[in-house]
């Protein structure tokens, strides 16, 4: 039960560039995930990664087609359900062992390439760090433990059947760890000793950051410097033949339908190519 005093959301927070790094190092930190610690606020090319790895291509073709309705869902009715829809397409059916394998083996890479490096010096510095997000915690556990340091990761967990050891599609209670769920697991995390520090960097993380002693917003910034993967906790060794970055595959399934398109243009064309070097060879022999 959270007590009285922090029913209150405060609305606004500093900017994490006011933070004052000179002060003697806090002692625990509560910090959101995507857009926060990692530069990209979006984790749906983590998804596709996933999708493909652990499923399909046919499923990551899916995830691709039912992107702009997950958009609209995201911004214009709930981020909740846009959430529920996303890890439902991904992971419903597949076994649970290859969903672990991919975050462990796949994932950990490119979610190194992409951390910030204002917001992990603040985390790093501190004694107790937990991540909270809103991504399966199969997806970042490893990642946040291994190479962030993190000691815990606070997130939604994907429902796997008993008999079958397969992800449903569904989340188990108590749902999608967004705002007010994001609040009341750190304060049952923490206890007392609420942390010192709360990064985020959207308003549905203002519910968490309410309950830490100081919160810090981290703006969106795309020409924000990145922590180079040396600097990180662990060396990690990533097999070969993994695409550079996630939104490769985007691109890649996006140009999928034109490619089918232009497929009897690209015919014609060779066909007549080949034919009409055919004949000029055929008149230089005779």
């Amino acid at each position: 039960m959270i007590s009285p005093e922090l029913q209150h959301v405060r609305k606004t927070f500093p900017l994490l560039s006011d933070h004052n790094t000179s002060t003697i190092n806090p002692r625990s930190i509560a910090a959101d995930l995507d857009g926060t610690l990692l530069k990209a606020k979006l984790s749906f090319p983590y998804y596709i990664l996933i999708a493909i790895e652990s499923g399909s291509l046919l499923r990551g073709l899916i995830l691709i087609t039912s992107l702009p309705i997950i958009s609209f869902i995201y911004s214009f009715i709930s981020e909740s359900l846009a959430a529920k829809i996303l890890i439902f397409i991904t992971f419903c059916g597949v076994k649970y062992r290859d969903i672990q394998g991919a975050s462990r083996a796949l994932l950990p890479r490119f979610y190194a390439a992409d951390v910030r490096r204002d917001s992990f010096q603040v985390f790093d510095r501190c004694e107790r760090k937990v991540i909270v997000t809103a991504n399966p915690v199969v997806m970042v556990e490893t990642f946040a433990k291994e190479v962030l340091g993190a000691e815990k990761v606070i997130g939604t967990e994907i429902e796997v059947d008993v008999r079958t050891k397969r992800a449903t599609g569904f989340v188990t209670e108590p749902g999608v760890m967004i705002g007010e769920l994001k609040k009341v697991a750190v304060v049952m995390e923490f206890g007392e000793e609420l942390p010192d520090i709360g990064l985020g960097d959207r308003r549905s993380d203002c519910e968490f950051m309410s309950v830490c002693k100081e919160g810090y917003m981290v703006p969106k910034d795309h020409f924000a410097s990145l922590v180079s993967p040396q600097c990180l906790k662990n060396q990690l060794i990533f097999q070969d033949g993994c695409l550079e970055r996630p939104s490769s595959y985007i691109i890649y399934y996006s140009c999928l339908p034109f490619r089918f398109l232009l497929y009897p243009f690209r015919a014609y064309f060779n066909l007549s190519l080949i034919e009409g070097i055919a004949k000029c060879a055929y008149r230089r022999m005779w």
